[in-house]
């Protein structure tokens, strides 16, 4: 399948790369047909989003593990129901990044992460219980990428 993105221009994708959200993802109900994309030259985590419904919208993503390595938010069993059987091996957590003009308040979302199985390729973003504080929707993470970019030079 022949698909034009913002970020990466026209690209052929194989459709087992497609990703459906039933529900839509928070703020985009409409959005239901999804597909990962990222730049496997460039480092750092992130990868985009990218709707198939609307090619203007990508949205960056990321591995929460890779900014915070204890991330491990309980979820309900029934806010999981629209991925099926769902498989440790292969379930895919993201969460969502902001970037703004200002890269040092750079962050993550840790309270709405999209979850994926990967097996039949169905998705859903779910809202975390955070009464104690720990997944806040504006994670800091600049300080954060810096010091593993830091580390990968040594």
């Amino acid at each position: 399948m022949l698909i034009k993105t913002r970020v990466f221009g026209e690209i052929e994708i194989d459709d087992t790369k497609i990703v459906t959200f039933e529900n839509g993802i928070i703020g985009f109900p409409d959005l239901k047909k999804f597909t990962l994309l990222y730049d496997a030259e460039k480092t750092g985590g992130i990868k985009w989003l990218q709707s198939l419904d609307e090619p203007a919208f990508a949205m960056p993503v990321m591995d929460p593990l890779y900014v915070k390595e204890s991330y491990n938010p309980v979820v309900e069993d029934e806010l999981l129901k629209p991925l099926g059987e769902i498989k440790p091996d292969e379930i895919l957590v993201l969460v969502t990044v902001t970037v703004p003009k200002d890269l040092k308040q750079m962050s993550v979302n840790l309270q709405a992460p999209l979850i994926i199985n990967a097996e039949n390729k169905t998705g859903c973003q779910i809202i975390v219980d955070n009464e104690g504080g720990e997944f806040p929707v504006k994670f800091m993470i600049h300080a954060i990428l810096q010091e593993k970019k830091e580390r990968a030079g040594e």
